[in-house]
C-alpha cells in the first residue's frame, strides 16, 4: 500500500493547518510530489490553487524529519490497519516492535588485514563479474569549509576487471582504483551500473540499498542490525561514527524499490535505528572497504549477514510485529473467567457479536431492518425476541435518503409505538455514496468512536462487496471487515444478503445465502428468510378474519357498553354473522363507511405474504422456527399457528422456471455476443476483445471461446470483427 492509497483514508478536512503541513512534509521527504499533495489537499473546503506548491517550496529537511510513519498513524487513528506481506500492500503494523533491550553488540574486527583481498571480498560478495560499478578515489575541497566530497568517480570497469587487476596489483591498490586522499577515504556506488553514468537512470539492478545511522553509538547500530536481521550482503565500519550496511532489495522495477526500501526504513525507524533517508538513491555512494580514512581505516567486518532475502526478511518482521494476541494458558483464566457478553436480542445475539439476515426479494429485509433498528431504540420486541435497549447506527446504502425517513416513521407508525427515543437511532444515508466496505470501515469505525452504539446495521451489504463473492478467500477478508467494525466501534454488526438463485425450500437455511458459504459461517447469528405458500383457502380464511375486526370495531362505536349483549364470541368468528348484526344496528350511511373500511382490509390480506425465519446460532441454542406474515410495511408474528404446517418447498417448485435446453443456451450466448460486439465496435468494423469482455462483465478467455463457439467472427490478437458473407467484397 502506497503512501497516496493511505491517504484516501484521511479526509484533508479532519485535519488541522499544522497536521495537514505534516502530510506534505512527510510526503516531500518520502519522494511524491507537489502534485501528489495538491491532488490530495483538494477534498476540503478550505483548498486553494498554488498553495501547496508554494508550501511545498519552504521544506527544506531537518535532522528530525517527519517521515511515513507519521501518516500511517493518522490513517491508524482512523481505524485503517496493515495485514498484508505482498508488495502492493507493505507496511509495518506501527504498533510491533522487535525486541530490544537497547545493549550494545561489540562490532567485529577487519575480516582480513591485507586491504587487497578485504576489497575483492567485499566486490565479490556484491557484484557479478560482468557487472559495471561505480567508485570514487578523488576528491574536492570547499576553499571556505575545507569539506572534502566525492567527485563522479569512475563507473567504466567491471568488477570482473578491477578483481583481476587487484589480483596482480602486488598490493598497490591505487594502481587499480586510484591513490585516495587518505583524509577522506573511497566510495563505492550500491547498485551496478550500465557503464554510461552514474545516475539512479543507470543503474542496471535495483538488488540492494544502504542502510546508515548515525544517531546511536556504533555498537548498538551493530546490535540493533542483527537483532532485525537485515537481510545484509556487507556491514563496512565507515571509519567514522556509522556503519554503512548494504541490504538486499532484490526490487524488479524502480516502484517496486521504492515500496521495500520504504518499508525496510520504517521497520528500522520504528526500531529506533534512525535512518539517513537520503541513502534511499539506488545510486547511492556508500564506504569501500580497505582505505584509510583519517585517523580510522574503512574496513570490511562481515559478509551474508541476517535473513537470505528480503522476502524471507519481511516474513520474519511481520511474523514478530504483528498485533495478533498471544496464546493464554486455561490455568491462568480458570479461577477468573469474565462473564459473556449481555444479550443484544435475547435467545439470538450477543452485543458486539454479528448477525445476519438472508432473504430473496420482495421479503421485506429492508423494513425488517428498520423495525429492529426500532426495537433496539425502543428496547421492544422485534420478531418475537426482546432486544435490550441501546443507541443504534443504521447504514442506509439503497434507499433515497427521503424515503428512508419516510419508512422509519411509517414503521414506528404500523407498529403502534410512540417514539419516545428518536434520539436513539442515527442515519447515515450513502446511497450513490457506497464505497468497498474495505474502505468503508475505517470511516464507520471513525464516525462511532464515542458514540457508544449498541449495534451498527449495513442495509444492503452487496452494495459494498469487495471482489468475487463466490470465492471463499476473497469473502473471508470482506467478513473480516465487519470484525473490524465490531472490534473498532466496540458494537454489534447487523447486515443484510439476498438468496441466490433458483429453489431454497429443500436447502437448509445457512446454505441459502448467494456466493461463499463464508457468509453463512461467518456470522455469529444467521438468520433466514424463506416464503410460504399461501393456498387460496388460507387467504379467505384471512380475509374473514380481517372483515371480522372491521365489524367489531364498528358495532363497538355503536354499540359501546352493550356490545358484550349483542355479540357473542361465536358471532365474532363468523364473517357472515358480523355483516348481520352490522346490518341490524349500523345506520345507513355507517353501513357505508363500513364497507370502504372492508374493502380496505380484504386489499391487505390479498398483498400480504407469508415468511419463515429460521436460525442458526453459534451463541445460543436453535429456536423455534417463527412464522410471519409480512404486512407491508410490518412483519407479524403468526400468533394463530395457521402457518406452521405449511411447506416452503411448495412455493420454490410452483416458481422455479423450466430448465433451458442446450441449444436455447446456445441462442442466448450468440445473441449475447452480438450484443455485446454492436457495442464495442469501432467505425472499421473492428471491436476491442477486453471492451467485450467488460461489457459483457466475463473474462477475456470467455469471450474468445463464444466467438469461436459463434464461427461468424474473426479472432486477430486484441481484436475482433464480423467474418465477411459469400460474394462480399472488401470495404
Amino acid at each position: 500500500m502506497t503512501l497516496l492509497e493511505i491517504l484516501e483514508h484521511i479526509p484533508p478536512s479532519d485535519l488541522s493547518y499544522d497536521e495537514w503541513t505534516q502530510v506534505g512534509m512527510a510526503l516531500k521527504h518520502e519522494g511524491y510530489t507537489a502534485e501528489d499533495w495538491d491532488e490530495w489537499s483538494r477534498a476540503d473546503s478550505r483548498y486553494h490553487a498554488g498553495e501547496c506548491e508554494k508550501k511545498w517550496r519552504t521544506f527544506k529537511g531537518s535532522d528530525t524529519p517527519v517521515t511515513a510513519g507519521t501518516i500511517v498513524q493518522m490513517a491508524k487513528e482512523r481505524g485503517l490497519s496493515f495485514f498484508s506481506s505482498s508488495d502492493d500492500d507493505m507496511l509495518l503494523d506501527f504498533e510491533g516492535v522487535i525486541a530490544y533491550e537497547g545493549e550494545a553488540e561489540p562490532v567485529r574486527k577487519p575480516v582480513s588485514r591485507d586491504p587487497v583481498q578485504e576489497i575483492i571480498a567485499y566486490l565479490r560478495a556484491r557484484f557479478e563479474p560482468e557487472e559495471y560499478i561505480g567508485y570514487v578515489t578523488s576528491v574536492y575541497e570547499d576553499h571556505d569549509t575545507g569539506k572534502l566530497s566525492p567527485t563522479r568517480g569512475n563507473y567504466d570497469r567491471t568488477a570482473g576487471q578491477i578483481i583481476d587487476q587487484l589480483e596482480k596489483c602486488g598490493g598497490d591498490i591505487g594502481a587499480v582504483l586510484g591513490d585516495a586522499d587518505p583524509r577522506a577515504g573511497a566510495w563505492i556506488r550500491v547498485n551496478p551500473l550500465d557503464g554510461k553514468g552514474i545516475k539512479d537512470e543507470n543503474v542496471t539492478d535495483y538488488r540492494y540499498v544502504l542502510v546508515e545511522s548515525d544517531s546511536l553509538p556504533i555498537e548498538q547500530q551493530n546490535a540493533l542490525m542483527h537483532d532485525l536481521e537485515l537481510p545484509i550482503v556487507t556491514l563496512t565500519h565507515t571509519g567514522g561514527k556509522s556503519l554503512h550496511a548494504i541490504v538486499r532489495i532484490d526490487a524488479q522495477s524502480r516502484e517496486e524499490y521504492r515500496k521495500r526500501v520504504a518499508y525496510l526504513f520504517d521497520v528500522c525507524e520504528k526500531n529506533g535505528l534512525r535512518i539517513d533517508r537520503s541513502c534511499k538513491n539506488p545510486s547511492r555512494l556508500t564506504r569501500l572497504p580497505g582505505f584509510q580514512r583519517g585517523e580510522n581505516r574503512q574496513y570490511l567486518i562481515e559478509t551474508n549477514t541476517g535473513k537470505a532475502t528480503f522476502e524471507e526478511w519481511r516474513d520474519y518482521i511481520e511474523e514478530v510485529t504483528d498485533d495478533l494476541p498471544d496464546a493464554e494458558n486455561a490455568a491462568d483464566f480458570w479461577a477468573d473467567i469474565p462473564p459473556l457478553r449481555p444479550a443484544l436480542i435475547e435467545g439470538v445475539l450477543r452485543q458486539g457479536h454479528k448477525m445476519l439476515l438472508a432473504g430473496p426479494s420482495k421479503a421485506g429485509k429492508s423494513f425488517s431492518l428498520i423495525a429492529l433498528a426500532i426495537a433496539i431504540a425502543e428496547g421492544r420486541q422485534w420478531m418475537g425476541f426482546r432486544c435490550a435497549q441501546g443507541k443504534v447506527w443504521y447504514v442506509n446504502l439503497e434507499l433515497d435518503d427521503i424515503s428512508c425517513k419516510h419508512r422509519i416513521r411509517d414503521v414506528y407508525k404500523a407498529l403502534g409505538i410512540e417514539p419516545k427515543n428518536l434520539s436513539n437511532i442515527d442515519i447515515w444515508n450513502l446511497r450513490g455514496r457506497a464505497v468497498p466496505m474495505d474502505k468503508l470501515a475505517p470511516s464507520m469505525i471513525r464516525r462511532a468512536k464515542q458514540r457508544g452504539y449498541s449495534a451498527i446495521i449495513i442495509d444492503p451489504i452487496y452494495k459494498v462487496i469487495t471482489g468475487d463473492e463466490n470465492s471463499a478467500e476473497q469473502m473471508a477478508h470482506f467478513c473480516n471487515q465487519f470484525d473490524r467494525v465490531c472490534a473498532g466501534a466496540s458494537c454489534a454488526v447487523i447486515y443484510c444478503h439476498h438468496h441466490s438463485k433458483g429453489s431454497q425450500g429443500g436447502k437448509r437455511s445457512m446454505d441459502r445465502a448467494s456466493g461463499s458459504g463464508v457468509f453463512a459461517r461467518d456470522p455469529d447469528a444467521l438468520l433466514d428468510m424463506i416464503e410460504l405458500p399461501v393456498s387460496e383457502q388460507l387467504h379467505k380464511t384471512e380475509e374473514d378474519k380481517a372483515v371480522c375486526g372491521v365489524c367489531r370495531e364498528w358495532l363497538g362505536r355503536f354499540l359501546g357498553t352493550g356490545y358484550g349483549e349483542a355479540v357473542s364470541q361465536d358471532d365474532e368468528q363468523s364473517r357472515s354473522r358480523m355483516l348481520e348484526l352490522c346490518g341490524e344496528h349500523l345506520q345507513r350511511n355507517s353501513i357505508e363507511l363500513m364497507q370502504t373500511d372492508i374493502d380496505a382490509a380484504i386489499r391487505k390480506v390479498q398483498t400480504q405474504t407469508a415468511w419463515r425465519i429460521d436460525g442458526t446460532l453459534r451463541e445460543f441454542p436453535k429456536f423455534p422456527v417463527v412464522n410471519v406474515w409480512f404486512d407491508y410495511p410490518i412483519h407479524r408474528t403468526d400468533s394463530t399457528g395457521v402457518l406452521k404446517d405449511i411447506d416452503p418447498d411448495e412455493t420454490w417448485q410452483k416458481n422455479f422456471p423450466k430448465r433451458k435446453t442446450n441449444e436455447e443456451r446456445a441462442d442466448e450466448r450468440k445473441a449475447s455476443i452480438e450484443t455485446a460486439f454492436s457495442a464495442a465496435v469501432n467505425e472499421d468494423g473492428q471491436a476491442l476483445i477486453s471492451d467485450i469482455a467488460e461489457y459483457m462483465a466475463v473474462s477475456e478467455k470467455t469471450v474468445r471461446r463464444r466467438l469461436k463457439e459463434h464461427g461468424g467472427y474473426w479472432i486477430d490478437d486484441s481484436y475482433t470483427g464480423k467474418k465477411q458473407s459469400k460474394g462480399q467484397g472488401q470495404n
